[in-house]
């Protein structure tokens, strides 16, 4: 049978456990983890000497006040200036957590996107908050999805 004390511990724990992990995740993640990380690969087979330089930005998850068309914008400007052959995204572009953040609409992060340069060129798919966050592409059971004709 549980104490008192051991139910007030437990309820103490629970209450720190969450606002821990709230600290966390409202203001360690989205505003301290964004970062470049290299890796320097050589596939089976791959021509010696030839280099490849691919940008990958992930999970921007729009939306203020982490993720703002301004700051989607910034982190534009750091990929560019990585001078990348190739720029890939990959998906969830849409925060999908509309009680907790402000909106930011598909066309404000689109239009920070647009401003990816490469010369191979800059490649897109969709995750899936871009497929949960619309309803209508939902109920169709196919797209296109709003996050897609953002990106078109």
């Amino acid at each position: 049978m549980i104490t008192r004390r051991g139910f007030l511990r437990f309820i103490g724990g629970s209450v720190l456990s969450v606002a821990a992990f709230s600290a966390y995740a409202a203001g360690i993640e989205p505003m301290l983890l964004t970062h470049v990380k290299r890796y320097a690969l050589t596939p089976p087979h791959w021509p010696d000497g030839l280099k490849l330089r691919i940008v990958a930005l992930a999970d921007i998850h729009a939306c203020r006040p982490w993720m703002t068309p301004e700051r989607i914008a910034s982190l534009v400007e750091d990929a560019n200036a990585l001078q990348p052959d190739v720029i890939v995204l990959l998906g969830d572009y849409i925060a999908g957590m509309p009680l907790v953040t402000g909106p930011v609409t598909p066309s404000q992060w689109a239009s920070a996107l647009s401003d990816l340069k490469a010369p191979l060129g800059v490649l897109s798919i969709l995750g899936n908050h871009d497929w949960w966050a619309d309803g209508f592409a939902q109920r169709a059971g196919a797209g296109p999805t709003v996050a897609r004709k953002a990106l078109e």
